[in-house]
């Protein structure tokens, strides 16, 4: 037998090596508490994957994870989020290939066309990272007061905000509601496009090998009413983003939400593709205003 022959038996013998998708919550990656999956398929229905199926259980997890990791990424300096952010986007390109290829099967586009939204994903995530340092001189400031005061209005975070990521835009759609999120000190939990969540699960992977503290992203697939519900209800999220929910779904679960007077961001047509404004940053931030006496300055009594 030739030695071009024994190769290509070789590989004629080979057993294709199948990715294992699973949750990240608190940076781990556990499998769903119930022991469910469910079938992934590409726009022509062709398999790609078993992916994990998240229980109420897996929810609950999540929250926890988000809370407890909400005091040290609030607390971080502005300037560090931005550097962590961009670290993350480091690692993105260097996976560029992998999203390409996942991309383009979720969404039944070409490969040229599916390299065009990764870049515009990437690209988004530092427009993001940019933002971190930047924000407060937009949405805060010192407010002109009558009487010997210092006013001052600073931005900080809401909370923990649970996110359902864009059904149809399965990457650039999921950055976009993602990072500015985080980008503002929030911790956030994502449920992923029901039909489409192989890039978010991705994703995770590409958190766990940044700089990223575990817990400030956590990413659940599965069914989205059935993943939403015991989020907008639980006491413990402070905000919910329903992009992702139909008007059915919103309605269900802003009344759940009300329950403890989470901020809600109702779901509205966007144009992913375009250059986002400060919206998304500004929908999770709270406004604190500080008021401080001036005092006096030497024996005459002048103020400042």
């Amino acid at each position: 037998m030739s030695e071009k022959s024994e190769k290509t038996e070789q590989q004629q013998q080979r057993l294709s090596v199948f990715k294992t998708y699973k949750l990240y919550v608190g940076g781990k990656f556990p499998r769903s508490e119930s022991g469910r999956v469910y079938e992934v398929t590409d726009s022509k229905d062709k398999w790609l994957a078993n992916a994990p199926l998240s229980s109420r259980k897996d929810a609950r997890d999540a929250v926890v994870a988000a809370r407890k990791a909400f005091g040290g990424w609030s607390g971080a300096t502005a300037y560090n989020r931005g550097q962590i952010l961009y670290r993350v986007a480091e690692m993105l390109e260097g996976r560029k290939d992998q999203f390409v290829r996942e991309v383009a099967d979720a969404e039944g586009l070409s490969k040229s066309k599916a390299a065009a939204v990764v870049d515009a994903a990437i690209d988004r995530w530092i427009w993001y990272a940019g933002w971190t340092d930047k924000i407060a001189q937009v949405v805060g400031g010192g407010n002109p007061v009558a009487g010997p005061f210092f006013n001052l209005s600073t931005p900080e975070p809401t909370g923990v905000v649970t996110v359902l990521a864009p059904q149809e835009s399965s990457f650039l759609g999921l950055v976009s509601v993602i990072a500015p999120v985080i980008a503002t000190g929030n911790t956030v939990i994502v449920i992923a496009s029901e039909k489409s969540p192989l890039p978010a699960l991705s994703l995770g992977e590409v958190l766990a090998t940044s700089d990223l503290p575990g817990g400030v992203v956590n990413v659940l697939s599965g069914k989205t009413a059935e993943i939403a519900a015991p989020l907008a209800a639980h006491q413990d999220v402070n905000a919910i983003d329903l992009a992702g929910a139909d008007d059915v779904l919103a309605k269900e679960l802003e009344i759940a939400a009300a329950d403890n007077l989470k901020r809600v961001l109702r779901p509205q047509p966007v144009d992913y593709s375009r250059t986002p404004g400060t919206e998304r940053l500004t929908a999770f931030l709270e406004t604190k205003t500080v008021w401080h006496p001036t005092g006096s300055l030497g024996a005459s009594g002048s103020s400042y």
